[in-house]
């Protein structure tokens, strides 16, 4: 079993900060690549003040930053782009995500890095992508998510569309980056040539819209808002029991449906030809989300539950992250891992997927400003205690 997983022995260079490119970096430093996080001097990458803090730092930080080394490096310096030129002359991959033209400005492009290191993979992540008309145009993900389409299929007919409370535009960019660059090292393998990654936050999303385009190119239809259910599949829905809680039950195959309505007390309901398919539900799903909000009113949540796991039928409860904390089956299945901060220990997410033979870890969470300034500058780029200190002096790092 590989101590630090599949992808030991590869350096990465983090140029990107806040979230999309962060999480890139941190899925690929789970899994064994070393990580070299640069950061502006003084005052890190803006994460490390982001919501809940402890000791001056954002707990999110510590989660986000995981098995990353932080180097603190001017990039508006002259001498801090030729300190990153050296470390990804060293690299096998880079990952910035700053608006497009912004590392070139710096001296920090692919192209620069094609006759030094020409088996580069080079990954960007942008709102729009690094061409195109909208190309230059800031892209926060909020933004991104509402121009992909996926915002408009969320909440309810007539509604503003809901956001969820997560940034997850750019968690899904910096999954699909993570993708990117594990693809074009596999092709570098065989080439023995680098590329460019092109992910951009809209197109992240635009990734998640499954039928949508087919959908109104060959059909004409424009999906809708369609609140708790999904549009044309039936019975899929979040239900209010008689105790105030959510379950969700997913109902929607035929023999399913079957077992469902005969648990919930409406064994009429599957004899009736009408509802045999999913297309003749979905013309009365209101007759058939009618009975089941009914029967679930009158029963509380775990009762509900337990009926349907008994009938083997897909349901579950809406958690809150303290009923995941209190839930075995997360335990069993190691989804927190516990670090140590100052002292104190702090239960941070595991990274997915598993894998069985060569798993991911965390070996570290996310350290302090420049905490590996020595190792890095001074160590693998050979700069003596004096330049560092001169470098520090000067604020390049």
């Amino acid at each position: 079993m590989s101590k630090t997983g599949p992808l030991e022995g590869y350096r990465v260079i983090e140029l990107g900060q806040l979230l999309a490119g962060p999480f890139a970096g941190c899925m690929l430093g789970y899994f064994g690549a070393e990580i070299i996080k640069i950061e502006p001097p003084g005052r890190g990458d803006p994460i490390r003040g982001w919501r809940e803090m402890r000791d001056d730092t954002s707990l999110w930080w510590r989660s986000i930053a995981r098995n990353k080394k932080s180097v603190t490096i001017d990039l508006k310096s002259a001498e801090g782009v030729a300190l990153v030129k050296q470390l990804i002359d060293s690299a096998d991959v880079v990952i910035e995500n700053f608006r497009p033209g912004v590392v070139e400005k710096w001296g920090l492009g692919p192209e620069v890095f094609k006759e030094s290191n020409p088996g580069l993979v080079y990954a960007r992540i942008s709102g729009y992508g690094q061409t195109g008309p909208y190309a230059s145009k800031p892209g926060f993900a909020s933004v991104c998510e509402g121009i992909s389409g996926f915002r408009y299929v969320n909440g309810r007919p007539g509604e503003a569309p809901m956001r969820p409370n997560l940034s997850i535009g750019d968690t899904i960019s910096g999954i699909h980056a993570a993708l990117g660059i594990t693809m074009a090292l596999l092709e570098q393998k065989q080439s023995g040539e680098g590329q460019v990654v092109d992910v951009a936050l809209y197109e992240s999303m635009f990734n998640l819209m499954e039928a949508v385009v087919p959908e109104y190119d060959g059909a004409g239809v424009v999906r809708e808002p369609s609140g708790s259910t999904v549009t044309g599949i039936v019975p899929t829905n979040t239900y209010r029991c008689k105790d105030g809680k959510y379950v969700v039950i997913g109902g929607n195959g035929d023999s399913i449906f079957q077992r469902l309505m005969i648990a919930a007390g409406y064994p009429e309901m599957t004899e009736d030809s009408r509802l045999s398919t999913n297309q003749g539900r979905v013309e009365h799903e209101a007759e058939i989300d009618l009975a089941l909000t009914g029967w679930c009113s009158e029963n509380n949540a775990d009762q509900i539950l337990e009926i349907l796991d008994q009938s083997r039928v897909p349901s579950g409860p809406i958690y809150n992250v303290e009923d995941m904390f209190n839930d075995e089956h997360f335990h069993a299945r190691e989804l927190f891992e516990t670090v140590e901060i100052n002292g104190e220990p702090l239960k941070i997410p595991a990274i997915l997927p598993k894998l069985g033979r060569t798993p991911g870890k965390t070996r570290w969470p996310g350290p302090d400003l420049g905490s590996h300034n020595q190792a890095i500058l001074g160590e693998l780029l050979g700069l003596s205690n004096e330049e560092l200190e001169k470098l520090s002096e000067d604020g390049v790092i």
